[in-house]
C-alpha cells in the first residue's frame, strides 16, 4: 500500500520513468525481533522495536502511540511463547483482521522448548540465549516479509541464508568462550531465569531467583535457598540484570558474601551504539558476546 513511487521528469521532448521500491514498515516487539528482521529484510525494510533498552516484556503494556505504530505497520513480528503476555490479544485482534502478525518462535518444534515444572503449559520463552536456536526462528522471519512483500522474496531467502550463517559463526564463538571456564565454575546465578537456553547450548547450571516471567515477586524462603546454595557451591558471583530491578540480586550477593559480577542484557539489549569490552550491546552479537564475556570473567 503506498510502496510504489514513481517519479516522472520531462526534458526536451522526452520523459524518463524511475520506479524505486518504499521500504516495508515493520514494528517488532522487543529490540532482540528487531535486530533479526533487520538482518533478514535489509534494505527493504525499516523497523521499529516498541520495547528499548531497559524494558521488561513481562510487564510491558501497549500504549496508544504503540497501536498506532502496529496499525500503520506493514508486518509485526514478535516472539511470542508468551513472552510478551499482556499484548497477546492485541495480536490476535490484529491476525483475524487480515493482517500481517507473526511470531518468530511460532514453528519451534515442541521438544526444542524448555518446559519448566513451575510453568505448565507455559514453555520458557528466552529463546534468543541459544544462537543456534534463535536462528531457526529467520525461517518465520523470511515467510513473513516474503507474504507483505512478493517482490523481494529473492532478496528475503538470499539474506536470510546470510543470517544464519552469520548466526552460526556467532554460536561457535560462544562455544569457545564457554569452554574457557571449568565445568565446575559455570553456575550462573541471575534475577530470573531468562538463561536456560543459554545454559543447555553451552553447558552451564543456571538458576533464577524468579521463574521464567518477572511478574511475580521473590518470596522471602526462595531467597534464602538461594543464599544457601551460593555459599555451599562456592559460586564466586552473581549478576544483575538490565531488565530486571537490582535490589533483591544486590540482597543475595550480600547475604551470601559474593559480589556482583555485572550487569547482563536478558530481555531487552542494550542502547545501540553502547560500547563495553569492544562490543555494541545495542545488536544482538554485541549484547552475546559481552554476556558470556561479563559471566567468564566474573566466575573465572
Amino acid at each position: 500500500m503506498g510502496r510504489i513511487l514513481v517519479w516522472c521528469l520531462a526534458v526536451a521532448g522526452w520523459a524518463s520513468v524511475s520506479v524505486a521500491v518504499a521500504p516495508l514498515q515493520v514494528v517488532a516487539t522487543t529490540s532482540m525481533v528487531a535486530d533479526l528482521v533487520e538482518r533478514v529484510g535489509g534494505d527493504r525494510v525499516n523497523v521499529q522495536a516498541l520495547m528499548g533498552a531497559g524494558v521488561d516484556p513481562h510487564l510491558y503494556k501497549a500504549t496508544a502511540s504503540d497501536v498506532s505504530k502496529l496499525q500503520r505497520a506493514d508486518v509485526v513480528f514478535y516472539n511470542g511463547l508468551l513472552l510478551e503476555g499482556k499484548m497477546t490479544d492485541v495480536f490476535n485482534r490484529m491476525r483475524r483482521m487480515g493482517r500481517h502478525v507473526y511470531a518468530v518462535a511460532a514453528d519451534l518444534p515442541h521438544d526444542d522448548l524448555l518446559h519448566p515444572a513451575d510453568a505448565p503449559g507455559h514453555p520458557d520463552p528466552h529463546i534468543w540465549f541459544d544462537t543456534a536456536l534463535w536462528a531457526r526462528c529467520i525461517d518465520a522471519v523470511v515467510a513473513g516479509l516474503i507474504r507483505a512483500d512478493e517482490d523481494g522474496a529473492e532478496v528475503y531467502r538470499s539474506q536470510g541464508v546470510q543470517a544464519k550463517a552469520h548466526l552460526e559463526v556467532l554460536h561457535q564463538w560462544a562455544l569457545t568462550k564457554a569452554s574457557d571456564l571449568p565445568a565446575a565454575k559455570r553456575i550462573l546465578v541471575t534475577s530470573h531465569d531468562a538463561y536456560s537456553y543459554f545454559g543447555r547450548a553451552y553447558g552451564f547450571q543456571v538458576i533464577g531467583l524468579q521463574g521464567i516471567s518477572t511478574v511475580s515477586e521473590a518470596a522471602l524462603a526462595d531467597m534464602a535457598t538461594l543464599v544457601d546454595f551460593i555459599k555451599s557451591h562456592g559460586v564466586k558471583a552473581v549478576f544483575v540484570e538490565s531488565s530486571v530491578p537490582h535490589a533483591t540480586i544486590e540482597r543475595i550477593a550480600t547475604d551470601a558474601q559474593v559480589r556482583i559480577g555485572g550487569e547482563l542484557f536478558s530481555d531487552a539489549m542494550g542502547t545501540p551504539g553502547q560500547i563495553e569490552n569492544g562490543y555494541d550491546l545495542g545488536t544482538y552479537e554485541g549484547m552475546v558476546k559481552h554476556n558470556l564475556t561479563t559471566i567468564v570473567e566474573a566466575l573465572r
